[in-house]
């Protein structure tokens, strides 16, 4: 019998973890998951991840070979990121080309990728009271695009061009956007139109 999977993206909120639950009891306690925001059906994992304080565009399925291939395919995701600071050309020139970041105790230069710097900033719902931005100096926002996804790569690859970033949105995942969702609204995909290629 043919298994019919099913198809989600949502907008994780800044403070939630992107994992359904946690098999530690006190951290089930302390933390929130993505059955805080609906009831999934059993067998549904998030495609990729966002931090803890990161928010925006998440996929679940519960169709794991789909999953991997997004995962592993280096298809394009967008995010917006809110700089401490307003960036240089010098310092978009430098993400762009690759940076050096740390991952796992090893040094690691980042793949080339876009990135550009928004004139404004973007129209996103009001950020999370626990975010303090823009307390001690200007901020400012770029669009970067990549096509890998390591440990909370944007924010190291903003920190070692010298502009930390103080808030990060996922906006698009190949061709899904996050366009018509607000912070914890799922909307279901329908399945049997998704394509998803490397670019």
């Amino acid at each position: 019998m043919h298994e019919t999977h099913r198809y989600f993206k949502l907008y994780k909120p800044f403070g939630i973890l992107s994992q359904l639950h946690s098999n530690d009891p006190k951290e089930n306690r302390n933390k929130r998951f993505l059955h805080d925001l609906y009831n999934f059906p059993e067998g549904t994992m998030p495609v990729g991840r966002l931090d803890e304080k990161s928010e925006g565009l998440l996929l679940m399925t519960t169709d794991g070979k789909w999953a991997d291939t997004i995962n592993r395919s280096g298809v394009e995701k967008e995010y917006y990121a809110q700089l401490d600071g307003v960036i240089t050309k010098e310092a978009i020139a430098h993400l762009k080309k690759g940076i050096e970041i740390g991952l796992a105790g090893k040094k690691y230069c980042t793949k080339s990728c876009k990135v550009k710097k928004l004139k404004a900033a973007p129209p996103l719902p009001v950020p999370d009271s626990q975010l303090r931005l823009g307390r001690h100096r200007p901020t400012s926002w770029i669009s970067i695009i990549l096509t890998e996804g390591k440990f909370r790569q944007v924010r190291k690859m903003t920190a070692a061009a010298g502009f930390p970033t103080s808030r990060l949105v996922r906006v698009r995942i190949g061709p899904f956007l996050l366009t018509g969702l607000s912070p914890g609204k799922v909307h279901e995909i329908d399945g049997s139109a998704l394509t998803i290629t490397a670019p």
